[in-house]
């Protein structure tokens, strides 16, 4: 005896009489931007409170080998040194999270979380001693890497097409990656990259997996 899967079992009901239908969802674009624009201002929020706590609030960054800066994991994206470094990392977190978050809410908060830890750690475990890490770029670069190469591991030729783009307006950006003018932490944007890659591997599984199972085909039993 056989049966069919009948995915419509897991439709949504149809409402009967004065039912009201559920609300339309928010289109992904709308739901990215509304997410990633509240995000930034909370960022503006903090660097308010920080200013007005005499600037106590950006001690909390990343603290090199230290067990009380392993803290500043969590803390350091959203702190930031004064209104300049603010303003600077403000146009390319709006650009580059809007990107990363049209790929499924989901999906770039998971990528999101992949860079914030790897990008914390790897600071942590490399940056300067008695040094103190803060910043947005951490997550900057870590977008900037994910959206390059995304594409690449998932074979879509729209994302290739997107880090193409993305490459061309803020490629320059990746010399960041290496030791340059003192007082910039170029250990967060080397990891927050690295920390972008290993979050484009990851989330790029089921694509992989997908391309697995094509290339080798269905398989007869006789």
């Amino acid at each position: 005896m056989t049966s069919s899967f009948d995915s419509s079992r897991f439709d949504s009901p149809v409402p009967r009489g004065g039912a009201k239908p559920a609300p339309k969802s928010k289109p992904l674009w709308l739901q990215s931007a509304i997410l990633i624009g509240t995000f930034t201002m909370l960022l503006y929020v903090i660097e308010i409170v920080d200013v007005a706590s005499d600037e106590r609030l950006e001690e909390n960054g990343v603290g090199p080998r230290s067990i009380d800066g392993l803290w500043g994991v969590l803390f350091a994206p959203v702190l930031h040194d004064d209104w300049a470094h603010l303003f600077a990392n403000t146009v390319p977190l709006l650009v580059l999270g809007f990107l990363v978050l049209l790929s499924g809410i989901a999906r770039g908060l998971a990528a999101t979380g992949i860079v914030w830890v790897v990008g914390g750690l790897g600071t942590w475990l490399t940056g300067g001693s008695y040094s103190n890490h803060i910043g947005a770029s951490v997550l900057i670069f870590g977008w900037l890497a994910y959206l390059l190469v995304r594409g690449i591991f998932a074979r879509s030729l729209g994302q290739i097409l997107v880090g193409v783009v993305v490459f061309v307006v803020y490629g320059s950006l990746l010399w960041g990656v290496l030791p340059s003018a003192p007082g910039v932490s170029w250990q967060g944007h080397l990891f927050g990259a690295v920390g972008g890659v290993v979050a484009a591997w990851l989330l790029s599984a089921d694509a992989r997996k997908q391309r697995a199972r094509k290339a080798v085909g269905p398989q007869s039993f006789g």
